[in-house]
């Protein structure tokens, strides 16, 4: 009597649940977790996120919607971020079909090692440029800066004098040594949390404070009719209008930070719900600047609209106002 085979024990069987994608354990071996640490609460994770959203960016914007018109100029705000939440949705959804921790193992398990390396080249080089652009603002608001052969005083100038510890390279090395020295030797980006929640908070006074000026000067009458659509004289003003699509873009740029954040909360199931309510109130921020700041300068806002702020605006009180709006967005960086 002969026996016919038997099928496999079911503890060799391939589940029918199993992953579509393949383990690469090659890439697994370079994954690092935050350290097993899975305490973050999601106030602190919101807060963390959006001071990564909002950085110098919010200062290009309002020229950018300037240009476009403001109701072209707030509608693609708008689509941006609507653009950025699906991009992040993916990379989420991409990085536990994988069983990747980190943006750099996501990268490396769709497009190999070697783009692991060019994609932590690209952060590097980025956190680095975006330290000097920060470093620069903060020296040109708190110490002045040279423009056209004349000197615009900084904060500490002006409340304080000339003296050597108001100079550039003063405030350069007080800021690295006492500011950037010990936020950057936490290992946990939840400890930034504190720090975060603060720079939050003065992006929304710096906002308020921009909005105030502008209500007084409407009720005062002194605010003309702000542009509504794009002014288009010629083909050259119609390919200008792309120079605004890399303001509006890097604008939201957070994508790298997303992993991190995610690996040490307490319920990583409210990542998705995180990043919407950090990208609402990033875009509520972003459209609330350029709005009131459109509505206050005009045709006349700069590139840097903090610019704008050097100056009367014949207010009571608008010197200490301009400080204040300047050294909000000094601490907020």
């Amino acid at each position: 009597m002969t026996i016919p085979p038997t099928l496999p024990d079911r503890k060799y069987r391939r589940s029918p649940r199993a992953a579509l994608f393949p383990q690469n354990l090659h890439y697994k071996e370079y994954e690092s977790p935050e350290a097993g640490f899975h305490r973050a609460s999601i106030s602190g994770a919101v807060f963390n996120l959006s001071t990564t959203v909002v950085g110098a960016g919010i200062m290009a914007l309002p020229a950018s919607v300037n240009q476009l018109g403001l109701i072209l100029g707030l509608m693609a705000i708008i689509f941006v971020s609507v653009l950025m939440e699906s991009s992040i949705d993916k990379i989420l959804r991409f990085s536990r079909a994988s069983k990747s921790a980190t943006y750099s193992g996501v990268t490396a398990n769709a497009f190999g090692g070697a783009s692991r390396n060019i994609l932590q080249a690209c952060i590097v080089i980025n956190n680095m440029g975006m330290l000097v652009v920060y470093m620069i603002i903060i020296c040109d608001v708190l110490s002045g800066t040279w423009k056209d052969g004349f000197h615009h005083m900084g904060v500490m100038e002006e409340w304080f004098g000339e003296h050597w510890w108001t100079t550039r390279s003063a405030m350069l090395f007080f800021t690295t040594l006492f500011v950037f020295a010990p936020l950057v030797s936490f290992k946990r980006v939840d400890s930034l949390r504190y720090t975060s929640a603060l720079s939050v908070g003065l992006a929304v006074v710096f906002v308020a404070i921009t909005a105030g000026v502008a209500m007084v000067k409407l009720m005062e009458g002194k605010i003309g009719m702000p542009r509504l659509m794009p002014k288009l004289d010629n083909q050259a003003s119609f390919w200008k209008l792309f120079t605004t699509v890399p303001v509006l873009v890097t604008a939201y740029v957070c994508h790298h930070n997303i992993l991190p954040i995610e690996n040490e909360l307490k319920d990583p199931t409210q990542m998705k719900l995180i990043v919407r309510k950090s990208l609402v109130f990033c875009t509520c921020i972003y459209i609330a600047t350029s709005f009131f700041g459109v509505l206050l300068f005009g045709d006349d806002i700069l590139d840097d609209v903090l610019a704008n702020f050097d100056g009367d605006h014949g207010i009571p009180y608008g010197s200490l106002l301009d400080d204040l709006i300047m050294l909000s967005y000094c601490n907020k960086e």
